[in-house]
């Protein structure tokens, strides 16, 4: 049986405009966006409150703080992922790709005993359609990791994984090509005295040695002979990204510096940057600002990272920030941009034959509130 439900007295944002208008939706589908308001019999009344696409999220760990919301305590696996969910959907998310780390440089952290318990949560609620938002799968492959080709030999041939990202914590490397940020980094978050970091440094630096080069190679080739997307991490030089053009890599995750993310856009990457860097005006690791990055046209995608509402605060706080960006083009960093980068080319913008994932958001001294949210015509939040 055919539904259709019509959302009219909207601010609509489009992919290249915005107008007060009405948005037609049948069966999980847009068929008509029109400016003006519509009278038909059971038109839904927005109040003159903004509709957007859903935003498609392609890197966040928001949902490892679920499942070990203390070091060492593990969180029942379905209320953890359901948990996560939940608030990604409110923060306007309709497609996520959950960013699951198959390695760590500091060893078997929480987030490496958990991934499998992570991947598994995120398949039973998808094979369920439990889920408010869309769940999809990026494997984080630390290639310093003795396992690496082991877990993504494992879990590739998901059919939920939609990208791969390379990445390289060691000290010295990308991130912290300053040893010295690396240690502030690790004796602040984690509470390492000087000494416990001289040996997580030493030991690190040795398994980057045995690893990284073999690993790379080994896991890039996996991800090709699928035709999965492929990102960088954290690149910081020229050098950095040129390794990641000889990779295939299309994507370039949190560039450190301008010469990268500059580099990255002369070859041809779509360079993703953190959302809460932009909010709170600056990295809080030292690195280039992502206001920086957007307001010189060096950037493509936005990712809430680590935090979900981070991502629709961005969008309405860019056209607010001098650099000339506008409400649609804001909204385009977390919507459109990001589902095309990973060839998910049904949805991101508000446009016929798009699916109905769309986002209700009422501004509140400046503030943006999600006030409802449809994933393909049904009601999420």
């Amino acid at each position: 049986m055919s539904t259709e439900i019509i959302l009219t007295n909207a601010r609509i944002v489009t992919s290249d405009a915005e107008f007060d208008g009405t948005v037609v939706i049948r069966d999980g589908r847009i068929t008509d966006v029109a400016v003006g308001r519509s009278h038909a019999p059971g038109a839904i009344d927005l109040d003159s409150d903004y509709l957007v696409p859903g935003l498609v999220e392609l890197h966040t760990d928001n949902m490892e703080k679920h499942f070990s919301p203390r070091p060492g305590v593990k969180w029942p696996s379905l209320p953890a992922v359901m948990a996560h969910d939940t608030q990604i959907a409110a923060a306007g998310i309709t497609t996520v790709f959950d960013s699951l780390a198959l390695g760590d440089v500091r060893g078997d952290t929480d987030r490496v005993l958990n991934r499998e318990r992570m991947i598994e949560a995120v398949r039973t609620v998808s094979d369920r359609r439990m889920s408010r938002a869309e769940h999809r799968l990026h494997l984080r492959c630390e290639i310093v990791a003795d396992d690496a080709v082991e877990a993504i030999d494992r879990w590739i041939d998901l059919p939920l994984v939609g990208l791969i990202s390379i990445n390289d914590h060691t000290p010295g490397q990308r991130q912290f090509l300053d040893p010295e940020k690396l240690r502030h980094y690790h004796t602040k978050k984690y509470g390492m005295t000087n000494a416990e970091f001289e040996i997580f440094s030493v030991r690190a630096i040795e398994l980057h040695h045995k690893n990284a080069a073999r690993n790379r190679g080994e896991v890039v080739a996996r991800a090709q002979a699928r035709a999965l997307p492929i990102a960088s991490h954290d690149d910081a030089t020229r050098a950095h990204v040129q390794e990641a053009v000889e990779n295939g890599m299309t994507i370039a995750e949190f560039p450190t510096t301008r010469e990268a993310a500059t580099a990255s856009r002369e070859a041809g990457l779509a360079v993703l940057v953190g959302a809460p860097n932009l909010v709170m005006g600056g990295s809080h690791s030292g690195n280039i600002a992502a206001i920086d990055l957007v307001s010189e046209g060096q950037a493509d995608i936005l990712s809430s990272d680590y935090v979900p509402a981070s991502l629709m605060e961005s969008i309405f706080k860019l056209p607010a920030t001098g650099t000339g960006i506008s409400l649609p083009q804001a909204v385009r960093l977390a919507s459109l941009n990001p589902a095309r980068a990973v060839g998910l080319c049904d949805r991101g913008e508000i446009a016929p034959d798009r699916r109905a994932d769309l986002v209700r958001v009422h501004v509140l001294d400046g503030a943006p509130l999600v006030r409802t949210v449809w994933r393909e015509g049904h009601r999420v939040v």
